[in-house]
């Protein structure tokens, strides 16, 4: 099942995408709900980032060859940081190169988990029942920033428009073992799998669980594969006018476009 946020002549609606309609929800995705019978033709919606999460959770070094490109130890748990909600943003919008930080801006491919209820102390074995969903996400980073101004991730990771996430939620599939690409301009970056994840889905949802309460709504980031743009040589960073595509199997394409802050 693939659900959406729309936004239409009456409002914000979640809905559920069937073919080339929207079947509009009444209720709460994460709690009780149902299809109200009313449909819209898709192509007279807007899409809207999926969720308006109240955490957004990341895990850094979460792929095997990301970890080897950077030339870093493989961790031994996850790595956490926390990116602000002022960063969320959805498909077919822009990231904004921020005027104080714009010369290296970087993409992340990830696949994102979807908390469909409020989760704490979960184990691995119970973590798909608090899972809602997975959908497409891209991790926008200030290099600058993160690896040579603040040497830490924060600030770097949270300008305007840095979570691009979307187009929907697909429900019923295994997070483990899809096929993740990010493409530049119609150039290949990013080429995986998430089966090179260091830590697992479920992992991931009952370690960070164990840290903190997760909440309906709430997404996890759950890492990027190997290809981003530090690392090449010479390095390749966004620029206006760039046109950037996420692409997981099973979930969709997130299309995201870029422009210089004014």
């Amino acid at each position: 099942m693939k659900i959406a946020r729309i936004k239409h002549k009456e409002g914000i609606s979640h809905g559920i995408i069937e073919d080339d309609r929207v079947n509009i929800i009444n209720g709460n995705i994460f709690g009780q709900w149902e299809v109200s019978g009313k449909t819209l033709p898709l192509s007279g919606v807007k899409l809207l980032a999926p969720v308006e999460p109240l955490q957004i959770v990341a895990i850094g070094l979460n792929y095997r060859e990301h970890a080897r490109e950077g030339n870093f130890s493989l961790p031994e748990e996850p790595v956490i940081f926390i990116k602000t909600i002022n960063t969320i943003t959805g498909p077919e919008s822009y990231i904004i190169l921020p005027k104080i930080a714009p010369d290296e801006v970087d993409y992340e491919a990830e696949l994102v988990i979807v908390i469909g209820k409020k989760a704490k102390n979960v184990s691995e074995e119970e973590a798909d029942k608090y899972i809602l969903g997975y959908t497409c996400g891209n991790d926008v980073s200030a290099r600058d920033c993160q690896l040579k101004k603040d040497k830490q991730w924060a600030r770097g990771k949270s300008f305007d428009t840095f979570a691009p996430i979307g187009p929907w939620i697909v429900t019923g599939i295994d997070g483990d073992s899809l096929g993740i690409k990010l493409i530049l301009n119609d150039r290949i970056m990013q080429n995986s799998s998430t089966s090179d994840m260091i830590f697992s889905c479920r992992k991931l949802v009952s370690f960070i669980s164990h840290c903190m309460t997760l909440y309906p709504g709430s997404i996890i980031m759950t890492g990027t594969p190997a290809g981003v743009g530090f690392t090449r040589k010479p390095p390749v960073f966004l620029r206006e006018g760039d046109k950037v595509v996420v692409e997981i199997e099973k979930i969709g394409k997130l299309i995201n476009y870029v422009k210089r802050e004014v």
